[in-house]
């Protein structure tokens, strides 16, 4: 009932975002951004991340992070993470800049639904170099949730982090942020999990995506989300449940586009040629679909996610 009404109140004060078939979007979440030690499981990714970044922001799509973008529980710090992944940082610069960056926050960025919080962190920047500040990521207004909505059909689809009534990490985030920063992560760095995230935790994220599914079949509104960590395309007969995966699988990012009225979840990752080279290497892992495939708002409902 509690992910219900979170996500309700997600719906109901959603920043609304029009498209149509020209229209070309990725999404990616958990990105988890820290600040360069061994602690940083963003690191291992971060030019894959960058590269695929450049690659769309040449080819005309507008970015949104669907939460955690930055690790702040474990880095509260922005500066920290932003000169150890500044590289990183000039790339979606270049999306906000063109007015094509749409940021939301999740459980361990959950500081950026405090606009002082982001105006005094993410707005300007100093260069100690230059000795100067200049303009950052002027202007972004973090959110909680997104409706893309069809200009042609009306066909709505919510895009959240997905911690949205997870108990631990969205009632009692504060308590469960300080046992991660303070005691979890030093165990994490050891192989050994935090019981309190989906991520490894099999009950914990099959529970969360149940209570998902029985949202979208009360509302019959397709739903992307991040938060657990794996990857979800609908097959056949499932309801629209829609997962980016992450940004820290080993050597591996994964997000969801779409464009040109279809969507699909696309892998990046560094490969080797056979000539010995590296390169970063993009492939669609399920899709292409088309958009409307997934609209159910005048459906009979008699499927689940799985």
């Amino acid at each position: 009932m509690l992910t219900e009404k979170r996500l309700d109140q997600a719906y109901r004060d959603g920043r609304v975002e029009y498209f149509d078939n020209d229209s070309k979007f990725i999404i990616f979440s958990d990105v988890h951004r820290g600040n360069g030690s061994h602690f940083d499981e963003f690191s291992k990714n971060q030019n894959i991340y960058k590269y695929a970044l450049d690659y769309y922001y040449e080819n005309g799509y507008t970015y949104i992070e669907a939460g955690d973008g930055d690790e702040l529980w474990e880095t509260p710090r922005f500066k920290d993470i932003r000169n150890a992944h500044f590289h990183v940082f000039e790339s979606i610069k270049k999306f906000n800049d063109a007015n094509r960056l749409i940021m939301i926050y999740g459980n361990h960025n959950v500081y950026l639904k405090d606009m002082n919080y982001v105006k005094n962190n993410y707005y300007c920047t100093y260069s100690e170099y230059r000795e100067m500040s200049y303009d950052f990521l002027n202007g972004m207004e973090p959110v909680e949730s997104l409706i893309l909505k069809n200009k042609d059909t009306g066909q709505e689809i919510l895009v959240v982090h997905g911690h949205q009534g997870d108990f631990a990490n969205d009632q009692i985030w504060f308590p469960t942020m300080l046992s991660l920063k303070f005691f979890w992560r030093y165990l994490h760095s050891l192989g050994i999990m935090n019981p309190a995230s989906p991520v490894k935790n099999n009950f914990k994220r099959h529970k969360i995506e149940r209570n998902f599914c029985k949202w979208i079949e009360k509302n019959k509104i397709m739903l992307v989300c991040g938060h657990t960590h794996r990857f979800k395309f609908p097959r056949e007969g499932e309801l629209p449940y829609f997962n980016t995966g992450c940004c820290i699988y080993p050597t591996i990012i994964t997000g969801i586009e779409i464009s040109e009225g279809c969507v699909q979840i696309v892998r990046w990752k560094t490969v080797v040629t056979d000539h010995g080279y590296h390169k970063v290497d993009r492939m669609v892992l399920r899709g292409p679909e088309r958009i409307e495939k997934y609209d159910i708002s005048n459906k009979e409902i008699e499927s689940s996610c799985y």
